[in-house]
């Protein structure tokens, strides 16, 4: 992949911000079982009653809902605080501030936040989705990247919809001077293009599906400009609490497990925290989320990262490579899910 002029990424909530979206502990639907002891790297048994976890759920990470909405976390005996992630700059502010210790970002924002600091790794692979494309309004004379040329485009800077943006106008031979973004949060995008404040959004499922059903036209995709879904926790987090850690990665692969025998399921609790049709949440899950992917973060990933990092550089997002080359050297941490139980929930 070539060298794509990248905007200036802007991550503008701080720490005080992001602390009021933490939640109350919910509790799962499924029948409570008795909590059972997680055995740390020594062999110690160490309970999970009574320790407390914020961790994040978000409509662009499928697995979460599952795992909020069955309360597996809650009954292996986890105090568990639920904050909802708007968007990959939203949870990368939150792990920041901790206020969360687990977080779902794309992999661009993981190593954008690594490269700039932010001590986090990333411990499971949620998916590989085509969860980003550019839509124009019902109607719209905009039909190919090429149009774009003069118009304002939403977009979520610090997030895959907006790394799609850049690759895209590259691609068509355009350049980041020849629009002019609003960086405006995901949903706020697409409410501006409905309302007209702007020409284009790049946007992201599932609140692109539903702009779909309504008219909207993805007038321009490129699944392999998508990068994938990283589950990142904070290297204090992962040092303090690894049988919590633990817990959370066994209960992600149960909930991968459980989606593949239950989509219509997974598809109805998508449907109600987003707000969807079931008809739209089941077009995400079943045509463009692509849970089944190897949840062992690797070579596939560092690939695209790869690609991706030095334009951080060219921008100045990111002041050095060497910055970025040591984020992509440190930010995989492989060791709770090469020994995940998928059956550990069930």
């Amino acid at each position: 992949m070539s060298r794509i002029p990248f905007l200036r990424s802007a991550l503008v909530a701080g720490a005080a911000a992001t602390a009021l979206l933490l939640s109350g502990c919910v509790a799962g639907e499924g029948q409570a079982a008795e909590p059972e002891p997680t055995s740390t790297a020594s062999g110690e048994a160490v309970s999970l009653e009574g320790q407390t976890l914020n961790i994040d759920f978000a409509t662009y990470n499928p697995l979460s809902l599952v795992i909020k909405d069955q309360g597996w976390l809650e009954d292996a005996g986890l105090t568990v605080n639920w904050v909802q992630s708007a968007g990959s700059n939203k949870a990368n502010e939150a792990l920041r501030a901790g206020a969360i210790d687990v977080g779902s970002t794309a992999g661009s924002a993981a190593l954008l936040a690594r490269s700039n600091g932010s001590p986090i790794q990333v411990i499971d692979i949620f998916s590989q989705p085509e969860w980003s494309a550019l839509v124009a309004p019902d109607g719209s004379p905009i039909t190919s990247v090429e149009d774009l040329k003069g118009k304002q485009v939403a977009a979520t800077k610090g997030t895959d919809p907006y790394f799609f943006l850049l690759q895209s106008l590259e691609a068509e031979g355009l350049e980041a001077s020849d629009i002019t973004v609003q960086n405006l949060q995901h949903a706020d995008g697409w409410a501006a293009l409905q309302n007209g404040s702007v020409d284009a959004w790049a946007g992201l499922d599932p609140i692109m599906a539903g702009a779909e059903e309504q008219g909207a036209n993805l007038f321009y995709r490129n699944v392999d400009f998508n990068s994938y879904g990283f589950l990142n926790a904070t290297e204090s987090f992962l040092a303090d609490k690894p049988e919590v850690a633990q817990a959370v990665v066994d209960a992600y692969e149960t909930a991968r497990a459980w989606a593949a025998e239950n989509p219509d399921e997974t598809a109805e609790i998508l449907a109600g925290v987003a707000g969807l049709d079931a008809a739209v949440a089941s077009k995400v899950i079943t045509e463009r989320s692509n849970l089944d992917v190897d949840p062992v973060p690797g070579d596939a990933q560092v690939k695209v990262l790869e690609k991706i990092g030095p334009i951080f550089v060219e921008l100045g997002d990111v002041p050095t490579q060497q910055q970025v080359d040591d984020a992509l050297d440190t930010i995989i941490n492989d060791e709770f899910v090469t020994k995940a139980d998928a059956g550990r929930f069930s």
